[in-house]
């Protein structure tokens, strides 16, 4: 018997009340385009709607919340523990490389770009600058010493931008994070393009600087550790201790003409007096030799990879270790962060949370300034704030001014390293790391056209993660190590003084030029931005149907065996195998 055919009827489409959406939607299902980022303002709500929103529970619902602070304090703590570890082990793997590029007393150009591929390298800006600044009073000249704090600048919002990729997951919250991580990048790109060529022309911040150390004087005093750095800092000395004093005897060596090229294998095999490993034996003894993992100077002990005998190898391979460790405790913690967040503010609608997180600009600087001298470290600040972008707890208009206050929460680090030194032209680099910051605060963020540069192009980032999920590890392959290394390369070759290399730095340089005066046309005037977005549009489609294709195909061998049983097509196959089974027989 026929089965009666199934009649499709189309449904009616109803358009959806978006007013709701706007105003009063649920945290963690919040688009890009409706509410983070958007220009016009959503409902505003009263404070006694945030009050009654946070303070009004049962008993029951205390206990849950209880539960899920509790549980951010956790994964809080461990992200940040992921953090120093993954700083430490960075100093390891990249120590050695690090000192090199530092210890070069380069042009303008090429001390920018040693900057940014230092900072990269160490994972920590801080460290970086309290490097130069000690460089400063070994022979590194004062100009330089500025190009390269201007890069250092660059360099430390790589860390934030690895965290954004951890929200890889979801699209809305990858987009958000990401513009959220690099409107940190931007300002300082944006910064950096006027200052650096004023600074090569009037010596602006030279100048001011010396005029504000003319004068001063240093106290040799002890070095101020942040009550953050004494909680986390302790367990992951447990496993990985970088060995500083390397990296900077190795910078130091290549400022001084006069002596030979320190190198790595100075401080290799390891060892210790009497074979005793602690900091009195190691770092202090007789015939120390203490490679790029070092012991504990306060507690006396030696962390968990260090080993007597050990080579620069098999250090560099336990950096690697421990720099893999801290990407999976970092992802593991940022999603257990995100899950709790999500589950805490479920319900609660944006318009109540933007309202308890949106602080005056001036009060979001001094929050980021405060939380950062307190952590020491601008990338631990915007590290952990990047993933309160990416719910939509924090508007990336409320992230900005906070991102810069942490540039200037982290010059502290500089200038405290600059008065336990002898000599004052290491307090003049700090300072000019402090009114570098200042001064582009003062350009970028008062006028609203101005702030609005960098905020749009962090949102164009942004966008560009859902035209393809691994836009964001192109984006620091390219800027953080691909564009240095061209541009150190380059100006390696007018450091060598002879007429051929000079002649062929010079070709690069107007080659280099006129590629980038054609991509801007090609951007502009040739639909570049369109047809790039295709491109990457066209590869996230290839790679989302290589991923849901097994689940494809077992969907589509479903859907054909329930229409063959439908339409009896299935019966009439095995009376067609069962005929040709009795033919073969018969022959």
């Amino acid at each position: 018997m026929s089965q009666p055919e199934e009649v499709a009827v189309e449904k009616p489409i109803v358009e959806k009340d978006t007013t709701k959406s706007r105003e009063d939607r649920v945290t963690g299902s919040v688009h890009f385009g409706d509410t983070d980022f958007t220009t016009e303002p959503i409902g505003d709500a009263t404070w006694g709607e945030v009050c009654t929103a946070c303070c009004s529970h049962s008993g029951e619902e205390w206990a849950w919340i209880f539960v899920g602070f509790t549980g951010v304090v956790f994964f809080l703590y461990f992200f940040l523990f992921g953090l120093e570890l993954l700083g430490s082990a960075a100093k390891v793997l990249g120590g050695c490389d690090a000192g090199e590029i530092l210890g070069d007393d380069t042009n303008p150009i090429g001390a920018l770009m040693i900057g940014i591929l230092g900072t990269v390298l160490l994972q920590s800006s801080s460290t970086t600058t309290s490097i130069i600044v000690s460089l400063t009073g070994s022979g590194l000249g004062v100009k330089t010493g500025i190009y390269m704090v201007m890069g250092a600048n660059i360099g430390t919002t790589v860390t934030n931008t690895i965290v954004a990729m951890g929200q890889m997951g979801d699209a809305d919250q990858l987009e958000r994070a990401f513009a959220g991580a690099t409107v940190h990048d931007m300002f300082n790109f944006c910064t950096v393009a006027i200052l650096l060529p004023v600074e090569v022309i009037t010596g602006y911040l030279y100048h001011l600087t010396d005029a504000m150390v003319d004068g001063a004087e240093v106290t040799d005093d002890e070095k101020w550790e942040g009550p953050i750095k004494k909680i986390v800092s302790p367990l992951a000395a447990k496993l990985i201790i970088a060995n500083k004093s390397v990296i900077k005897n190795i910078a130091k060596a290549g400022l001084d003409e006069d002596k030979e090229d320190i190198t790595c294998d100075k401080y290799y095999p390891v060892a210790c007096d009497d074979d005793i490993k602690d900091y009195k034996h190691c770092n202090k003894g007789e015939n120390e030799k203490v490679g790029l993992i070092g012991c504990d100077k306060k507690t006396g002990d030696c962390p968990a990879f260090f080993e007597i005998g050990a080579t620069q190898e098999e250090d560099e391979t336990s950096g690697g270790v421990c720099l893999f460790l801290s990407l999976v405790i970092l992802v593991t913690c940022l999603i257990g962060m995100v899950y709790l967040l999500q589950k805490m503010l479920m319900g609660m609608s944006t318009r109540i949370i933007y309202k308890a997180t949106d602080l005056h600009p001036l009060l979001s600087m001094v929050v980021g300034v405060g939380v950062t001298m307190i952590v020491q470290s601008s990338s631990i600040t915007t590290s952990v704030l990047t993933p309160l972008v990416g719910l939509g707890v924090i508007r990336l208009d409320t992230m900005f001014p906070m991102t810069l206050g942490a540039n200037i929460g982290t010059t502290v680090t500089g200038i405290l390293a600059a008065m336990v030194s002898d000599n004052i032209t290491s307090l003049q680099v700090a300072l000019a790391h402090l009114m570098f910051n200042i001064t582009g605060i003062v350009i970028w963020y008062p006028v609203p056209f101005m702030r609005n540069i960098p905020l749009n192009a962090a949102r164009k980032l942004g966008k560009a993660t859902r035209s393809y999920r691994l836009f964001p590890l192109i984006y620091i392959l390219v800027l953080y190590f691909g564009v240095p290394a061209i541009l150190i390369g380059i100006s390696t070759l007018f450091e060598e003084d002879t007429k051929a290399y000079t002649a062929l730095g010079t070709m690069l340089v107007i080659f280099v030029f006129l590629a980038m005066v054609y991509f801007v046309y090609w951007w502009k005037y040739q639909e570049g931005e369109s047809k790039t977005t295709a491109c990457l549009a066209t590869r996230q489609k290839k790679l989302i149907t290589m991923e849901t294709l097994p689940e494809d195909m077992d969907y589509l061998k479903s859907e054909l065996a329930r229409l063959k049983s439908h339409t009896g097509l299935a019966d009439e196959v095995k009376d067609d195998e069962v005929a040709e089974e009795d033919v073969e027989e018969e022959a």
